[in-house]
């Protein structure tokens, strides 16, 4: 949690961190750190440091927006189908089948050559082909969430479908909501960083994986501590703290956990 509020600070303080404009050319290029460059200058004349916490601020704004849009809609679709069943749960299963086939990489990679969209849409559209994973679990645990004997005396008393989706089985999902919003934060920064570095972004997008493919274009200089380095540890940090916070809460929300691992 202690890294993950230095991240989140660096990426919402991003501008204000930022010793110069990331997009400033005017210095010298392949420029060693120094008092005035820290992490030195790139190729372009560009900050490295200041294009680092950019491209962090970027890329977890990406995550954090595609993971959520992700986690959001796989949560309503899977509460939706497993609660009313019949048509409506067989339509937006086999919905779900559909879009689990289509290579999302791929689909990602066109939208991004042909149409040029920007990095907000290309997250929505990265939320509209994952959600279906977090969908059909919900929706399992829903239909076994349904059968309980207090769901049943809600229904019993007169409880109305919204009301008993809001305040009994979304308490109850929620652990499952929180381990699968961590691994939507991870595919989705991961996802950006692997777009950036095939270039598929705008070339004003700054992101960790656009410092990488950059600092790697010059690995046969002195420059890998201070330009390959730093994104590579920041995309780092950012894939492996949801990891180990998912791993915490997770013990936290299963007791058992522990004694079925020893």
């Amino acid at each position: 949690m202690a890294w993950l509020l230095i991240l989140l600070l660096a990426m919402l303080l991003a501008p204000l961190f930022a010793p110069y404009n990331p997009y400033d050319i005017s210095f010298a290029p392949l420029s060693s750190p120094s008092s005035a460059h820290w992490l030195g200058v790139n190729d372009g004349g560009i900050d490295i440091l200041s294009e680092l916490l950019y491209g962090l601020h970027h890329t977890a704004r990406f995550g954090l927006l595609a993971g959520s849009a992700s986690l959001i809609l796989g949560v309503l679709i899977g509460l939706i189908s497993g609660w009313f069943g019949g048509l409506t749960d067989l339509l937006w299963m086999r919905l779900a089948d559909t879009i689990l086939a289509i290579p999302t990489i791929m689909l990602l990679i066109l939208t991004s050559v042909f149409l040029e969209p920007s990095p907000f849409v290309l997250a929505l559209l990265l939320a509209a082909l994952t959600w279906p994973g977090t969908a059909r679990i919900i929706r399992s645990q829903t239909l076994l969430c349904k059968q309980q004997l207090h769901i049943g005396a809600v229904r019993q008393m007169g409880g109305s479908s919204g009301y008993i989706i809001t305040c009994h089985l979304l308490p109850e999902l929620y652990p499952l909501a929180m381990i699968g919003l961590i691994g939507k934060l991870r595919m989705a920064i991961f996802m950006e960083a692997s777009l950036a570095y095939l270039g598929l972004f705008s070339a004003d997008h700054l992101s960790l994986g656009l410092s990488i493919r950059s600092a790697l274009e010059f690995y046969y200089l002195d420059s890998w501590w201070h330009w390959l380095l730093p994104p590579v540890i920041c995309l780092a940090l950012l894939l492996l703290i949801p990891t180990l916070i998912g791993v915490r809460l997770e013990r936290e929300f299963n007791p058992r956990l522990p004694e079925v691992v020893q």
